[in-house]
């Protein structure tokens, strides 16, 4: 039995003539006719009265035209699912993200516009450090990465959304902070034991802090260490020391807690969308073309 035999049987149901129905399908009335009693034969019963003036459905033609229009119904619906997944209107995405990455206003923005435009797509996002990020695209666990800068895989494809100023992480009750609302250089936090990501975290940000403070002229002595931002800015809030991190954490509002622009001219970081150069998700690449396009605006 072949879907080409259901679709002639639902033609002469529905027309009730099998030289309607040949017409509608555009093809001869005997071939037709052929293949209906062909598909009787594997059926094993009379799907319909025939007489030399009408043409009734059987009993069991009538079940069996309801059964016939599901399994066409299925058939399409399948066809369908597959369009839409090879166009990136279906499926899953997966999406690993450094912790600062959504505090930029343009990363949120895109999610938010990539899921009204795609609402069968399943996002799955994970967070992670920027070297989890990069490793979990060359295993091929995610399609797409945000993360801070890092050294890649010669495997991966890298597009620099934005860059943001860093700044200075103070209490407020620190010296420094008075006289400083223009910004300070990063040489005045030298004798002061930092709050920072540890290195076995894996955060871009960590070797860029390490490099800005070689040029400054001092290696920065950690004194506590946090896997998240958020804790760090609540322990510089309880003056166990100062912090460096992207300008975007500005928007938390801890009490107790001042920023300050760095004034070095490479205290800048960068946000890069990643993916496998030799990405075959359409889903991903809509996902791409899309940030890249708020990014650009």
């Amino acid at each position: 039995m072949e879907l080409r035999h259901l679709r002639y049987f639902i033609a002469v149901a529905e027309e009730l003539h099998f030289g309607r129905a040949a017409q509608v399908l555009g093809i001869s009335q005997p071939p037709l006719s052929q293949q209906i009693q062909a598909l009787e034969q594997e059926v094993g019963a009379r799907l319909f009265e025939r007489t030399n003036r009408r043409v009734e459905l059987s009993e069991a033609g009538r079940l069996f035209l309801e059964e016939a229009r599901l399994v066409l119904a299925q058939v399409d619906k399948a066809a369908d699912v597959a369009r839409r997944a090879q166009l990136g209107e279906l499926g899953e995405l997966k999406v690993g993200f450094t912790s600062s990455a959504p505090f930029n206003s343009t990363i949120p923005q895109a999610i938010f516009a990539f899921r009204q435009r795609f609402p069968a797509v399943h996002l799955h996002l994970r967070e992670m450090s920027s070297t989890q990020v990069a490793q979990a695209l060359v295993d091929e666990t995610i399609d797409v990465g945000l993360m801070r800068p890092l050294p890649l895989a010669d495997s991966l494809d890298v597009v620099e959304l934005m860059r943001e100023p860093l700044v200075a992480v103070l209490s407020a009750t620190h010296p420094l902070v008075q006289g400083s609302d223009e910004g300070l250089f990063l040489a005045a936090l030298a004798q002061e034991p930092f709050v920072f990501f540890p290195r076995s975290y894996g955060s871009g940000l960590y070797t860029q802090l390490l490099s800005l403070a070689r040029d400054a002229g001092f290696s920065p002595h950690f004194a506590q260490e946090a896997g998240e931002a958020m804790t760090i800015i609540g322990l510089v809030a309880a003056g166990l020391g100062v912090s460096v991190l992207p300008a975007s954490y500005r928007r938390i509002r801890i009490d107790g807690v001042v920023y300050r622009p760095l004034l070095d001219p490479k205290a800048i970081s960068a946000v890069w969308l990643v993916q496998r150069k030799n990405q075959r998700s359409p889903m991903a690449k809509a996902f791409v073309e899309l940030l890249t396009r708020k990014a650009e605006n």
